[in-house]
């Protein structure tokens, strides 16, 4: 079973229809018990990240969450479920992240350029430095340069350059996905990518 965490926000039936369509079975909750009894946990992403921290604090899931990463259970954070993996955001001056990664988020910021923030709409994910060598299974059949579909105005900045998979270019090159070991995250919207999307997630079923 794949738990989708339920934080008070968030597309969550969209994404726990994707990973139905995907061959997951799921449960959609915010019961530390649940947590540990899952094979699998998917942290969907809408919102802020100072609410999502302080209600996820609310419902007892913060330590939950960094145990059963910690135990080695594969993780996918989508949107601000990756940009929560990191330490502090820009969004939130003051409030501590999940802390799994050394690491800020960032906001966009292009008045100069005259690019729009937020940066909506479909894009390509490019190779990161992860890539250079053996691409990770998540990304099994999924083209280099395939278009998903993002909607955000900050992205993340890992200190660690070794854990970015994909990169995109939207006025600057940002990360747009990572992973080591058990834990991956994408900035982009799977289950709003289409087939190459749901690909994504069949792969993270089958890991």
């Amino acid at each position: 079973m794949i738990a989708v965490i339920d934080y008070g926000m968030g597309n969550l039936r969209s994404v726990q229809k994707a990973l139905e369509a995907a061959g997951a079975k799921t449960k959609v909750t915010s019961d530390p018990e649940v947590l540990k009894a899952c094979r699998k946990i998917v942290f969907p992403g809408v919102g802020a990240f100072g609410e999502a921290m302080a209600e996820l604090g609310r419902r007892r899931l913060i330590e939950p969450l960094k145990d059963a990463i910690a135990e080695g259970k594969p993780f996918l954070g989508l949107c601000l479920g990756l940009q929560l993996l990191f330490e502090k955001s820009a969004e939130a001056p003051g409030v501590k992240g999940l802390c799994v990664f050394k690491g800020s988020v960032k906001k966009f910021k292009f008045k100069e350029r005259g690019l729009k923030v937020p940066h909506m709409g479909w894009n390509s994910m490019d190779r990161g430095s992860k890539a250079a060598g053996k691409r990770p299974d998540i990304l099994s059949g999924v083209p280099v340069g395939a278009h998903m579909y993002f909607v955000h105005s900050y992205y993340v900045e890992p200190k660690d350059k070794k854990i970015v998979i994909t990169t995109t270019d939207y006025g600057i090159k940002f990360v747009s996905g990572i992973a080591k070991d058990n834990v991956y995250g994408f900035q982009f919207h799977p289950e709003k990518s289409q087939a190459l999307g749901l690909k994504i997630l069949k792969n993270f079923v089958s890991l």
